[in-house]
């Protein structure tokens, strides 16, 4: 039995000013959630007016809405409501279903300071994976995978980004790296030590381990979508 069901009275916000995918993710949270109490809203202040009454267990929203009735869907909007969600319900779990995660990077700070659950779902992700980042949340478990390359490429300076085409797409070493960008090799290496601080590296306990430092470098820019 799936164990988000055992949880007595489940209270869902969902917010999204389209009502298309309004009514398919309700649809989709019903089914998976038949026990759960939802609420639905279409525009920030509706959604905002009644968050601090119902104190929901998990609001799935988009970051593209209306403020009012009558007034146009703006990402800046939800970004202002996700905002004040993250300062001001910090152990709240929230899936962010939007076509438009970018903005959210805006928020990065809030984010990985937020205590509750936190999961992202494209609009563009199918049913099933919509539902895994939804169960995520309710366990308070965290899921960024999707922005991590933006957060990253929000900080890569232009040298950096260069550096990891040359290195790891044309395969240069330092010298023919340090020709290419009109730079000393001392400065190709004080790059590596800023995009290895970047990806979380600790060179010195790699080398503890036996372990190719540029190779690990240059997986874990893969995984965070830096290169292909």
């Amino acid at each position: 039995m799936n164990k988000d069901l055992l949880q007595p009275k489940l209270k869902i916000f969902l917010i999204d000013g389209h009502e298309i995918c309004l009514s398919g993710t309700l649809k989709l949270l019903q089914n998976q959630y038949p026990e759960a109490k939802i609420f639905t809203y279409k525009t920030a202040e509706n959604a905002l007016n009644q968050i601090s009454i119902f104190q929901p267990d998990l609001v799935v929203m988009d970051i593209c809405l209306p403020e009012k009735p009558g007034t146009t869907a703006r990402t800046t909007t939800g970004i202002q409501l996700l905002r004040h969600l993250l300062n001001n319900y910090s152990k709240l779990n929230i899936v962010i279903q939007s076509e438009y995660i970018r903005k959210l990077v805006q928020l990065k700070t809030e984010i990985d300071s937020h205590k509750g659950g936190f999961t992202i779902a494209d609009k563009c992700l199918s049913s099933r994976e919509m539902l895994t980042r939804v169960s995520w949340a309710l366990q308070g478990l965290t899921h960024l995978k999707d922005i991590q390359a933006i957060y990253f490429q929000s900080e890569l300076k232009p040298e950096l980004v260069k550096l990891l085409t040359l290195a790891f797409q044309e395969g240069l070493q330092d010298k023919a790296i340090a020709q290419e960008i009109s730079v000393s090799e001392r400065m190709v290496r004080h790059y590596w030590d800023r995009l290895q601080n970047l990806l979380g590296i600790d060179c010195q306990e790699l080398k503890n381990q036996g372990k190719n430092v540029r190779v690990v470098t240059q997986i874990r820019a893969r995984e965070a979508g830096l290169i292909d």
